[in-house]
């Protein structure tokens, strides 16, 4: 050790395990990809990706106050990804069939109608209702995890639920 080492305290970081990590986080992060893909098994996929992806690079996330964050943004990305290679599959899939009307891919477990709600909104709204009723984050929690201020957090979650207390509601009245 150098004498300018000498004045430097040392600093002991303890990261945790990834397995630990994983084991921990694990199920969460899955409910946070069901909540905004609408399938256990695309959920599933989504979340076993991202954390390949954290333990890839553990050395680096695992220094992180919230690895976490960085996790369940992963999902949140890798859901608008899937989303739209969704779209781009139904797309291809009309103008191959010539049909006006592809069936979308069924929810496999839940409120169904709820969860076509959910996802019928703009794909912010649904990461932030994911984040908050799935993973029951915070306003702040979730600004942190997808990098937005506070505000933007608040005006997607409170879009959101307007939306669905429209869609909600429309639907369940009865027809006259």
């Amino acid at each position: 050790m150098s004498a300018v080492d000498a004045d430097v305290p040392e600093v002991a970081v303890t990261w945790e395990g990834f397995e630990v990590f994983y084991d921990r986080e694990f199920h969460q992060v899955v409910a946070l990809a069901f909540a905004l893909c609408g399938s256990w098994s695309a959920a599933e996929d989504l979340a076993q990706d991202a954390f390949v992806s954290a333990q890839r690079r553990w050395d680096v996330i695992g220094g992180y106050d919230r690895p976490g964050a960085w996790v369940r943004r992963a999902v949140a990305n890798r859901s608008v990804s899937l989303t739209r290679r969704r779209m781009s599959e139904t797309r291809a899939l009309l103008r191959q069939s010539r049909e006006r009307w592809v069936e979308p891919a069924a929810f496999d477990d839940g409120d169904n109608e709820f969860w076509d709600a959910v996802g019928g909104l703009p794909a912010r709204q649904r990461q932030v209702i994911g984040l908050h009723y799935v993973n029951d984050l915070s306003v702040r929690e979730i600004a942190v995890t997808l990098e937005l201020s506070e505000a933007t957090v608040k005006t997607h979650l409170q879009r959101g639920r307007k939306t669905l207390e429209v869609k909600l509601w429309n639907r369940s009245e009865p027809q006259t």
